[in-house]
């Protein structure tokens, strides 16, 4: 059946003349029927918005018995004129409809959302059909992507696209997933980060870059991991850390102002003001404030102690203080961060792509950013001397052969694009399930993927 729609159902509510009769062609999905003797009112609804339809017998004729016929589920065209029942209800009346599809299966009714968090993951489709809050959740996602996608447009970025097949995999502490292509006979990775080839582009004279994509990482299902997600980073040459927390303080204000008309965000029932400035805090000096442990003060034997306790693998000997340290913030420090808080001065061991302190090397210029316990970005001045950075490439190699299996391998191409010169640049990762699990108040990223990983049926 070809029916074209003059109007989309939320376009017509949101221009509703009640003062004048308008004839409109408009489609939908039949999602309730109330019958009145010879008359009956229907509610058809697009992703945004629903509308009452109205049948009459002494209109429609032989075709009344037709549109009895219909079942919740169905698609339905209409053609009719506008007009409003005694309650003010912005309706249409039928003076011909055209069934456009039937639902073979009929829809569960009189649901407030599916309750089996399994079903809703796994068969998106019927959620969305019932649950108006994914709805919401999805529809607020696309309009923080495209804020995103403005903002960063506005200040002179420009997006690009990169492989997601690498040849080595990198910019992230990660498993990769690994496939095959045949006709070249060679292993390859999908992406775990943005990062290297956004860089490459930074050496050939993009001064600011932007990608938002998916990447991908080998590991378990959590609240707050799926191994398909998705990632924004940029890059700015003649930029630093410090120029990367003033940019993501003014983003994130910018979209909760934008989506809520005030910079608040709620988690776990509690409203966030998210006016800055934000917190800077030391790492160090936090995590001794809120455990009283110094980690570059303890002993080789204290520090296996935490990190047994802590459940971090050991592998070399310089990078135990700094994983200890990590171990300790997660566990103790992260979900205590509410308000947003910028955590700086990450150690060398861990940041391997970050530029060093001049004044202390152990640390680097890099930070993450916590708002509501959540990691939301990963930021830093980016490593641009070739020589460190193979050094920091072989330290990773080194926990690799002691079984460290998400670090960096040795990534040639990348050195050399260096040894060709890059500017001091900043360079800025945030999640975008994340965010969108603070801007939407729920708890599991699975909430706001379409269609998270599920372990087959």
């Amino acid at each position: 059946m070809d029916f074209t729609p003059t109007h989309s159902i939320d376009e017509l509510k949101s221009n509703f003349d009640l003062t004048i009769e308008q004839t409109v062609r408009i489609a939908g999905r039949i999602t309730a029927i109330r019958r009145h003797g010879r008359s009956m009112f229907l509610d058809i609804r697009n992703l945004k918005d629903r509308i009452q339809l109205y049948g009459k017998a002494d209109d429609l004729g032989d075709s009344y018995e037709e549109l009895i016929e219909c079942h919740v589920g169905d698609f339905i065209g209409v053609e009719g004129v506008t007009f409003k029942t005694h309650t003010g209800e912005p309706s249409v009346r039928i003076h011909k409809f055209y069934i456009l599809t039937r639902a073979s299966r009929p829809l569960p009714e009189k649901w407030h959302g599916i309750t089996d968090v399994e079903t809703r993951y796994r068969r998106r489709y019927l959620d969305l059909i019932a649950n108006e809050n994914s709805r919401k959740i999805f529809l607020l996602r696309a309009r923080m992507i495209k804020e995103i996608r403005k903002f960063l447009e506005d200040m002179g970025f420009i997006e690009v696209e990169t492989p997601i097949l690498h040849t080595v995999p990198g910019g992230g502490a990660a498993r990769p997933f690994i496939t095959h292509h045949n006709a070249l006979n060679i292993d390859l990775y999908l992406r775990i980060a943005l990062e290297l080839y956004l860089k490459r582009l930074i050496v050939a004279g993009y001064e600011k870059v932007f990608e938002i994509n998916r990447c991908f990482r080998n590991e378990g299902i959590s609240t707050v991991h799926n191994p398909e997600f998705t990632m924004m980073e940029l890059y700015q040459a003649y930029a630093d850390y410090n120029t990367m927390m003033s940019l993501t303080e003014e983003l994130i204000v910018h979209l909760a102002s934008t989506l809520f008309g005030k910079p608040i965000i709620y988690r776990d029932n509690e409203e966030i003001d998210i006016s800055p400035p934000w917190d800077r805090r030391e790492l160090l000096d936090i995590v001794i404030e809120y455990t009283g442990v110094n980690p570059l003060d303890l002993t080789r034997e204290d520090l296996l102690e935490y990190a047994s306790k802590l459940e971090i693998k050991v592998t070399t000997e310089e990078s135990l203080w700094a994983k200890v340290l990590m171990g300790l913030f997660d566990e103790e420090i992260q979900p205590k961060l509410k308000r947003p808080t910028f955590i700086t001065g990450y150690p060398v061991a861990v940041s391997p792509l970050a530029k060093a302190r001049e004044n202390d090397p152990r640390f680097t210029d890099r930070f993450e950013l916590f708002i509501g316990g959540l990691e939301v970005a990963n930021a830093f001045s980016e490593l641009n001397n070739p020589v460190e950075q193979r050094e920091r490439f072989e330290a990773q190699l080194r926990e690799k052969m002691m079984g460290e299996e998400e670090t960096h391998p040795m990534d040639e191409d990348f050195i050399e694009a260096l040894e060709y010169g890059m500017p001091p640049t900043g360079g800025l990762g945030i999640g975008i399930d994340r965010l969108t699990m603070l801007f939407a108040n729920v708890d599991s990223i699975r909430e706001v993927i379409l269609f998270p990983l599920q372990r087959p049926e």
